[in-house]
């Protein structure tokens, strides 16, 4: 009797097992539909000239490669139907071993994609190069931008205000950025609006940019830099002009001041520091940074503070 009960079961878990595999087919879709539901192509919802022009380069180099990835995919599914053991009409030629013909078309058709792909890179390497301004409503806005770890410092030298995981720009109005890095080396990337660009300590490294339209957009560290790099992100908002100035004269009223004390607390390691503004910068002192005339930071081999009340500066 036990052993009947027992035959019975397995049946049963045998059941369930086949089941679950017929299952897993028509499951598989719908579980990719809701996983990739919350992911947000950006680098393709471009938002500038510099993005649109990346996303143009992206598509036109999918469509230059998808023209010998089709054909080639069509002729392996074709090859393997008519040469299949039970076509008694294709034809097998043992004693075959060249042709001309068929070389010629082999080699053609990558080196043609290979031409085409490399002039595309050329050209949109030279027109997008980071250097290069833009053109846009006005002269343009020059932001300094400083990686620290794990936090990104904005300097804006014509307004006199500073600010901490929060960049906020006038749309419409090109973007000038003077990059370095108070420590160790990371990139500064916001997908929508295109030009990633690295920061190093010592350098400074130029990019133009610039957001067409008002939004907000998520700007990040693309470089690895130790613990705090996966929090390592800041808000971009591209607002009116009339809104921008707004939030100019608002970030003067801020009674902090970055100067060397307060820059040298603010550069020690610390995770997931809060946005913060400054309303007034001590004069030079990106240069200093720069010129490591400030001394570089610590970098991040040290403790990571806690930084919700403010990321480590008083």
């Amino acid at each position: 009797m036990d052993a009947v009960k027992e035959c019975g079961a397995r049946s049963a878990r045998a059941g369930c097992r086949a089941y679950a595999w017929r299952l897993l087919p028509r499951m598989a879709l719908p579980g990719a539909a809701v996983a990739l539901a919350g992911c947000h192509a950006a680098v393709l919802d471009a938002r500038g000239p510099v993005g649109h022009a990346d996303g143009t380069i992206l598509i036109d180099s999918l469509a230059i490669m998808l023209a010998i990835v089709v054909p080639t995919i069509l002729a392996t599914l074709g090859f393997a139907f008519w040469y299949r053991a039970g076509n008694v009409k294709a034809r097998h030629l043992p004693e075959w071993s060249h042709s001309g013909r068929i070389e010629l078309v082999v080699w053609a058709i990558p080196a043609m994609v290979i031409i085409l792909l490399g002039g595309v890179s050329w050209i949109g390497s030279h027109e997008l190069d980071p250097a290069r301004p833009l053109k846009g409503a006005g002269p343009a806005l020059d932001i300094q931008v400083v990686s620290l770890d794990w936090k990104w410092l904005f300097i804006y030298p014509q307004e006199g205000v500073a600010s901490v995981n929060a960049l906020v720009v006038p749309a419409g109005v090109p973007l000038h950025f003077s990059l370095t890095s108070a420590s160790v080396m990371n990139s500064f990337f916001v997908p929508e609006l295109g030009s990633m660009i690295y920061t190093m300590n010592g350098m400074v490294t130029e990019l133009n940019l610039m957001a067409d339209a008002p939004g907000t957009f998520q700007g990040r560290s693309a470089h690895y830099s130790g613990d705090g790099f996966s929090d390592m992100h800041f808000e971009v908002r591209a607002l009116p002009a009339q809104d921008f100035s707004a939030w100019v004269a608002a970030a003067r009223l801020s009674t902090a001041e970055l100067d060397r004390g307060s820059y040298e607390a603010l550069e020690l390691p610390a995770a997931n520091a809060a946005p913060r503004l400054f309303g007034r910068v001590a004069p030079g002192l990106f240069h200093d940074v720069a010129a490591q005339v400030i001394a570089p930071a610590p970098g991040p081999g040290t403790r990571v503070a806690d930084a919700a009340s403010g990321g480590g500066a008083p």
